[in-house]
């Protein structure tokens, strides 16, 4: 099977250790709209170099919105996956939201993804991290795409998703302790807009 690896970017040696130790058919950078040169250099030069050899693919995605870059790298995945490939990701570069963005989306598609790696800057080593997943249940997952519409009555939620309003209220308590959902108010947080990616 064929191997994508999915990469932050900044300096091109995280990225060329990835594709040294997991020899990818493809590689798909994620990078913001308007990057600074460094970055543009980078592509350049693994296209000129690696690029003879494997399919390099930049995807435009947020620096510091960590909700897009999960959305992007969980719909990247997901057409990995379809294509038949093994993931790898790669969070090393780029800017901490970015990284963030990009390690949540794999946790958004946690059974999709086969590693999450980061290079160190220092000596190179590669560590895994491991993969998670945002532990909510179906009915939570309801319960926090209702609130995303913009539903905020407890009985119509409830309703809405088929159960009682007092298993609707441990649902909102729980969620509320995951951080998924407002202390303050009956809204999903961006932690809860992660969870149901």
């Amino acid at each position: 099977m064929e191997t994508t690896l999915i990469s932050t970017i900044y300096s091109i040696e995280p990225v060329m250790i990835c594709i040294t130790q997991f020899s990818p058919k493809k590689v798909v950078l994620l990078r913001e709209d308007k990057a600074p040169k460094e970055k543009n250099k980078v592509e350049q030069i693994l296209n000129e170099t690696v690029g003879k050899f494997i399919e390099i693919v930049s995807q435009e995605t947020s620096l510091y919105d960590v909700v897009r870059v999960a959305k992007d790298t969980a719909e990247i995945i997901d057409e990995e996956k379809a294509a038949g490939r093994r993931l790898v990701v790669n969070v090393s570069g780029g800017r901490k939201p970015q990284a963030l963005g990009a390690l949540f989306g794999c946790y958004a598609r946690h059974q999709e993804v086969e590693r999450i790696v980061y290079v160190t800057e220092e000596d190179g080593t590669l560590i895994d991290l491991p993969i998670l997943n945002f532990g909510i249940s179906k009915t939570k997952k309801e319960v926090l795409e209702a609130l995303m519409e913009g539903e905020m009555s407890v009985k119509n939620l409830a309703v809405k998703i088929g159960i009682s309003r007092g298993m609707t209220y441990n649902h909102i308590r729980e969620l509320r302790e995951m951080g998924f959902i407002s202390q303050e108010k009956l809204i999903i947080t961006s932690a809860g807009e992660l969870a149901v990616i």
